[in-house]
Parts: C-alpha cells; sequence; structure tokens
C-alpha cells in the first residue's frame, strides 16, 4: 500500500524507444533532442527547492532531472528502475501483454509492484513533498494503488504531476508551481 503522503512525479523526457514506440524497460537508453528540451521545459514549473529528488538508476531518468532541476542533488534508487520486461525488451507497444501479465524472461507484476511501492514508501516516509523522476511503469504502479488498476493512458513525457492523498481520495494534478 502506497502512503498516504503528498509527491510529485515526473516521467522522463522522450528516448528514441518511446519515439519509436518500443518497449523500453531495462535497456539504459539516452534521452533525445527532444526529451532533453522536454525536461528543461519542466524547470520552470519545478523550479523550488525540494526536500528530496530521487530518480531511478537508469540514465533517462536522472539526466532528467539534471536538467529539470538543476543545482539539486538527486538520489538514484534502483527500487525505481523501470520493470524488466526480458526478451520483450525493445519490441513494438502493440506486443506488450497486460501488465499483470509476466513477461518471458521478465519481472512479474507482483515481484514489479512491491519493488517500487518499497522504494516509493522509504522515500515518502521520511520527505515532507519529494520529487520522484522515474518511468511509466512506476506510474502504474502508483495508479494501481489509487484506482486499483494500472490501466490508463501512459504519462506524457516530462510532465509533472502533483500526486496527494485527500478527503475524498488521492489526486493527481498537473503540477504547476503555484499550487
Amino acid at each position: 500500500m502506497l502512503l498516504a503522503r503528498p509527491f510529485v512525479f515526473i516521467r522522463h523526457g522522450e528516448t528514441q524507444l518511446n519515439r519509436e514506440q518500443r518497449i523500453c524497460g531495462r535497456s539504459d537508453v539516452p534521452l533525445t533532442a527532444l526529451g532533453e528540451a522536454q525536461a528543461q521545459q519542466a524547470a520552470a514549473w519545478l523550479d523550488q527547492p525540494w526536500s528530496r529528488v530521487v530518480t531511478s538508476t537508469l540514465q533517462r531518468a536522472w539526466r532528467t532531472a539534471e536538467l529539470a532541476v538543476p543545482g539539486q542533488q538527486a538520489i538514484r534508487l534502483s527500487g525505481l528502475d523501470e520493470r524488466d520486461w526480458g526478451r520483450l525488451d525493445r519490441l513494438r507497444l502493440t506486443q506488450q501483454p497486460a501488465y499483470e501479465a509476466t513477461p518471458p524472461d521478465g519481472e512479474s507484476w507482483a515481484t514489479f509492484q512491491a519493488r517500487e511501492l518499497s522504494a516509493l514508501n522509504g522515500v515518502l516516509a521520511s520527505e515532507e513533498l519529494p520529487l520522484i523522476v522515474a518511468h511509466s511503469g512506476v506510474f502504474r504502479v502508483i495508479r494501481s494503488q489509487l484506482i486499483g488498476t494500472p490501466n490508463g493512458p501512459r504519462l506524457a513525457n516530462a510532465t509533472p504531476y502533483l500526486i496527494r492523498p485527500g478527503l475524498l481520495g488521492w489526486q493527481v494534478l498537473r503540477y504547476r508551481r503555484c499550487e
């Protein structure tokens, strides 16, 4: 279960595999020029001191953090790495099975979800309003905790969202610094 604490989540900027609509699990690919520009544009929304900035260990996430919150140290957590899609990594998104299915030689949904929740809760337990820079799969774990399913639209690259508990349940809002 996800701890009921507010945080801001941003998916990394565009990669070549994103552009080609391919599964990009553990492949450690760089941002495209557009991905770097997206991260730099996000800096306007994220220009504030954060209680903590955390990213996955994959370069597309930590590079996004470097560009989106320059001058703030980011901690890299392997628990926030994207799902291991095994033999499906780099194949077309149209070949991706349901999230709850275990890909050949890959990470099961239950294992992936447990790893992500452990990393997220470790950050949330000790921080007032952390910034988490990670992957669409990580957001699917969050979505599953909030509404009971990982299914739904893929998050846009480098767009920050405020995720916070409320009286009527969780809220997911586009993050703007003035909020």
